[in-house]
This record gives structure tokens, C-alpha cells and sequence, in this order.
């Protein structure tokens, strides 16, 4: 039995639910309210001590993280594969699957973060909003999520979120122009770990990001919309008044996300 501890606005849990329904696999969900912090509450802790989503657990077992929770559902369940055969395609997988978790997935919540989760935080007391970002486990999270609620978008993490995410749209239509897949001719785990990213953009109509000067990249994006597993893992839990709500907040953001792009 599969089970995911999960929420719909998550760039992780988003990648896990492609790979789950690439692989065609039954799974059951629970919602983690990120917004009322439950993944800081103390029994999610014991499930997950990084108090992040996703958690995955099978016959039992916790599996956190969502890069090896992707890896290891290759492992458990390999039909459908989703790993290139060749060894050094594999390698550029997981460069890609790496460049996501140390640099793109932080880039995005530092833009996320302040548009989704910071207004909720504010609409608390002071001392318990600062009760609460204490029990953030990681101090290089807890530290940036304490800028990002002192300063939202103002804050000075946003200029190098923003480049990070130019930096790496430009190389990817440097390596799409090789292929149609990040690593070939097949849709991989660099793929399916790269899309979500790109759903944050789309969901604040930021998408000018990538479709001013990277064609590739924009048809590359709209072939990850196209899958039926993006359509059903992704596209279904953003109905049209949810991207009416998320975009309207984007439109009052973009000045300050549009200067730092132009700056990059």
C-alpha cells in the first residue's frame, strides 16, 4: 500500500504525483495543511523530522525527501521505467534531479513562499508567528522563511531566486536544443522533477520568464502540461478560480519579480 502525505501547491509533492502516475501506480492521499503549518505539528515530526512534504510510505514505512522518494519508486516498482539505460544519460538525470533540489526548488519557494504562506502568517499575533517559525527544524530554512515573512518580496533573497531561475531556463533551451527531453529522447525523472517548478510560474502568469527568448523551453513546458500524468498529478488541483485567485496576486507582484529579471 501507497500512501502520500501531500498539498496540491507543493513543487515537491507535484513531482512525486508525476512519477506515481507516469508508473500507473494506486495511491492514497493525505493533505498536509501547509498553510495551517500542520507539517510542523508534532506527529507529523515523527512521520517526517524535516517537517517538509512530501512523505511517502510504503507497507509501512516512511520515505522522505522527494528526489529518492522518485528514485525509490524506480526501484520498487520498476515497469514504466523512468531512468534512462544508458549510464551517462542517467548521469545528467540526476545532475538535473540535484540542480532542482539545491538550487531551483529553494529559488522557488523564496518567490512562493511570500504569495501563498506569509499572508496567513501575518493574519497571526506576533509571538505565536514567531512560536511557529522556530519550529522549523532547518536553521537555513527557518532563517530565510523569517526574511521572507519580515519583508515578503522585498526581501534580498528574491533577486538571486529570480536569477537562479533565469540562469537555469538558459541552459535548459541550451540542452533542449539537443533533444526534446532534458536528457534525450525520452520523458525522465529530470522531467517530471523540473515541471513543477515551472507550474509556479505559470500559476502567477510569470511565465515571461521563459517565453521572452526560450522557445524550447515553452514547448517543452507545454509537452509536461500535455502528459495525462501532469494533467492528472498537477493541472487538476488548480481549477479556474484558483488560477483566477493565484494570478491576480501574481499581477500585483510582477513589478518587483520583472525588475529582477531584467537586472539578471
Amino acid at each position: 500500500m501507497l500512501e502520500l502525505y501531500t498539498h496540491p501547491m507543493s513543487p515537491c509533492a507535484q513531482k512525486v504525483r508525476i512519477v506515481l502516475a507516469e508508473k500507473a501506480l494506486q495511491w492514497t492521499p493525505h493533505h498536509v495543511s501547509l498553510q495551517d503549518k500542520e507539517n510542523l505539528e508534532p506527529w507529523y515530526l515523527q512521520l517526517n523530522p524535516l517537517g517538509v512534504v512530501p512523505t511517502l510510505v510504503h507497507e509501512g514505512r516512511a520515505v522522505i525527501e522527494s528526489s529518492i522518494i522518485c528514485e525509490y519508486l524506480e526501484d520498487a516498482f520498476p515497469g514504466q521505467s523512468l531512468r534512462p539505460a544508458d549510464p551517462w544519460k542517467r548521469s545528467r538525470m540526476r545532475f538535473w534531479m540535484k540542480h532542482v533540489d539545491v538550487k531551483l526548488h529553494p529559488a522557488c519557494g523564496t518567490i512562493q513562499w511570500p504569495m501563498v504562506m506569509r499572508p496567513a502568517l501575518m493574519a497571526k499575533p506576533e509571538e505565536e508567528r514567531s512560536a511557529i517559525l522556530e519550529r522549523i527544524p532547518e536553521k537555513p530554512r527557518r532563517e530565510r522563511q523569517k526574511r521572507l515573512v519580515a519583508h515578503g518580496l522585498d526581501a534580498p533573497d528574491v533577486a538571486d531566486a529570480v536569477h537562479t531561475y533565469r540562469k537555469t531556463i538558459l541552459e535548459m533551451e541550451e540542452v533542449l536544443g539537443r533533444h526534446p527531453w532534458m536528457v534525450g529522447d525520452e520523458f525522465s525523472l529530470a522531467d517530471a522533477c523540473l515541471a513543477p517548478y515551472f507550474q509556479t510560474l505559470h500559476q502567477f502568469d510569470w511565465t515571461e520568464l521563459f517565453e521572452r527568448d526560450c522557445p524550447r523551453v515553452s514547448d517543452w513546458f507545454a509537452r509536461c502540461q500535455g502528459r495525462a500524468s501532469y494533467q492528472q498529478a498537477v493541472a487538476g488541483d488548480f481549477p479556474e478560480e484558483t488560477l483566477a485567485d493565484l494570478r491576480a496576486r501574481g499581477a500585483t507582484a510582477w513589478d518587483k519579480i520583472s525588475a529582477h529579471l531584467d537586472a539578471a
